[in-house]
């Protein structure tokens, strides 16, 4: 990548050649654009989302009754993960118009943006909650990303947890070893929430779609979780190319569990 795009710390995500590109400022909109796509984009990266889902079954709290998946996308994978716990209780939030005409049939839908979730009343409480495949990332901003989280603290139950996984910006096998030291040597010298700020595209056929995206250091999120009440159970890396769990940080993104901490 050039110079200018490495100061700006705006890398495209899954780039190839494409004719047509659609360029979105509000994620919600490129998802919209994207959203009969959405099945084929998660086949492309199954290894890694399979790997998310067996290590979430492996965490979920015994008598889990309820889930709630933020950012649900088509929903498939909130149902998938539901079924093979025994939670009957269901809900979906995600504020894409078209990707909610992707759920299935009878699912509950909250339809509202993850830094609005706070604001819509509810006192009931969640066992599992789930925010995935880097749906934080598309969260706009440090204070937005603080408030999102802390309305997922809201909504856990007493022994509730929510997971969360992220990419990881120090991730040498996503990024290559001297683009991440370059990323890591910036950070250092020159720390800004703005740095993790990418630029997120696919590629879709001929088209290639694309909208604002952030990638996050581990102390980034955890500042953001100490920030909004939640205290860490585990941190889980998977390597984003195979699914395998990986020792070091530096080979793969981020799965994290939280408790409330309040």
């Amino acid at each position: 990548m050039g110079d200018l795009e490495l100061v700006q710390a705006t890398w495209r995500l899954e780039l190839g050649e494409v004719g047509d590109i659609g360029q979105f400022d509000d994620p919600v909109l490129a998802y919209d654009r994207l959203a009969h796509s959405y099945a084929e984009l998660a086949h492309r990266r199954e290894g890694y989302l399979i790997a998310v889902e067996r290590e979430i079954l492996e965490r979920v709290p015994a008598n889990s009754k309820s889930l709630l998946d933020i950012g649900a996308g088509d929903g498939n994978r909130a149902f998938r993960i539901a079924s093979q716990a025994g939670i009957r209780r269901i809900v979906l939030v995600e504020p894409s118009e078209k990707m909610i005409g992707q759920t299935p049939n009878g699912a509950e839908i909250w339809r509202t943006r993850a830094e609005e979730l706070g604001g819509r009343p509810s006192d009931e409480k969640f066992d599992v909650i789930t925010c995935l495949w880097n749906v934080l990332g598309h969260v706009r901003g440090m204070a937005h990303r603080s408030r999102a989280l802390g309305a997922a603290q809201n909504l856990l139950s007493d022994e509730g947890k929510l997971f969360l996984d992220v990419t990881h910006r120090y991730n040498v096998g996503s990024y290559g070893l001297v683009p991440t030291a370059v990323r890591f040597l910036y950070d250092s010298f020159a720390p800004s929430h703005a740095n993790g700020d990418v630029v997120a595209s696919w590629d879709i056929g001929e088209s290639c779609i694309s909208t604002y995206g952030h990638v996050f250091t581990h102390r980034e999120i955890m500042h953001l979780a100490l920030a909004s009440g939640l205290k860490l159970g585990e941190r889980v890396v998977i390597d984003y190319q195979d699914g395998q769990v990986r020792a070091s940080a530096f080979q793969g993104n981020l799965l994290y569990v939280f408790r409330s901490h309040l």
